[in-house]
């Protein structure tokens, strides 16, 4: 399969650079993903498309100010990390730039020498193992001298660093947030539960493959990046009844929908578990999971807007996305909404 098939045009005015004061004021596309029929809405309309008993999925992530600006010891070369996963010992799993000026024992400081990271492996794809030395508690430190990791796309700065977080945000851990959630608050969600929705939080960390185009021209012969995921048992029994009682359950985001697959297929079904995926999902995968999907538009051939071709078929979704071109939606991590049904 050719990543071409999965091109489109997108004018650059249409990739949102700030979020919409009003996180709910976005737009909704609604798509039918068996006939393609196309409905125009604004994202509370959302409630309208749920019934009771029926379970909306969301990731809890919390997105770490993981971009780091500090300079090479030795040269005073400025260098620019970006925090992708957190192992032992204060190290971590970095994208380095330049990467090429960073070698084993190089050393890197950070806002006059509150932090020091040192480079103890290198990795491939401009990445490095750096382990950290501080005093104080680390995350507090990163608080103070890193930046939100906004997507390359976005050239806008980020006034408030919280319009880069889901208001449900709490296991720390994601150098990318779960964009399709940004559009919730907590009214909005108030009023899914008391139409008697079940809400259920997973976690899945976004990692490198958010920032890491489709290389390749063949589609099977892309490799995504392994991210953490860590699912309850609580979650796992309400999802596990609601199937069994025939409601919906509905990713919110193709983080979610990660998740729940790679576990679905790993067991048969829903279980409580964590651990490490890399699942890849594109046509001619079949879903086991989810019912109905919550999404932003998406990259060009990106891995994304593959996922949800295979959820709804590849001709309706291009269809749909070329619709939200002459509609002047917003695309990507702060702009509007879809919904597959």
């Amino acid at each position: 399969m050719d990543v071409n098939e999965f091109d489109f045009e997108l004018p650059d005015e249409l990739i949102a650079q700030t979020p919409l004061k009003d996180r709910t004021a976005s737009r909704l596309l609604v798509m039918n993903k068996v006939t393609g029929k196309i409905e125009h809405r604004q994202f509370p309309d959302l409630i309208q498309y749920l019934n009771e008993g029926d379970v909306l999925v969301l990731n809890d992530t919390k997105v770490i100010p993981a971009r780091l600006y500090g300079t090479k010891e030795d040269t005073g070369a400025k260098i620019e990390l970006l925090l992708l996963r957190e192992e032992t010992n204060h190290t971590w799993e970095a994208l380095v730039k330049p990467a090429k000026r960073i070698k084993v024992g190089s050393e890197i400081i950070f806002g006059d020498g509150k932090l020091k990271g040192t480079c103890i492996e290198e990795l491939t794809e401009g990445r490095r193992r750096i382990q950290f030395s501080f005093s104080g508690i680390f995350h507090e430190i990163l608080d103070e001298l890193g930046q939100m990791p906004l997507p390359p796309y976005i050239q806008e700065q980020l006034e408030e660093k919280d319009r880069y977080q889901t208001v449900y945000a709490k296991n720390i851990g994601s150098a990318a947030a779960p964009t399709a959630g940004l559009h919730f608050t907590e009214e909005l969600l108030q009023q899914i539960k008391e139409s008697g929705v079940h809400i259920v939080y997973i976690t899945l960390h976004v990692g490198l493959g958010t920032f890491r185009p489709v290389s390749v021209d063949k589609v099977e012969e892309h490799t995504m990046h392994a991210e953490f995921y860590q699912l309850t048992e609580e979650a796992a029994k309400v999802i596990n009844e609601a199937k069994e009682n025939g409601n919906k359950i509905i990713g919110v985001g193709t983080t979610s929908v990660r998740t729940l697959e790679t576990i679905a297929h790993k067991y048969g079904k829903i279980e409580a578990s964590s651990g490490w995926t890399d699942i890849f999902i594109y046509p001619g995968f079949q879903y086991k999971a989810i019912d109905s999907l919550v999404t932003n538009f998406h990259l060009p051939k990106s891995t994304l807007v593959m996922l949800v071709s295979a959820f709804a078929g590849k001709e309706n979704v291009l269809n749909a996305y070329e619709t939200a071109v002459k509609e002047r939606y917003r695309f990507f991590s702060f702009g509007d909404a879809m919904l597959l049904i």
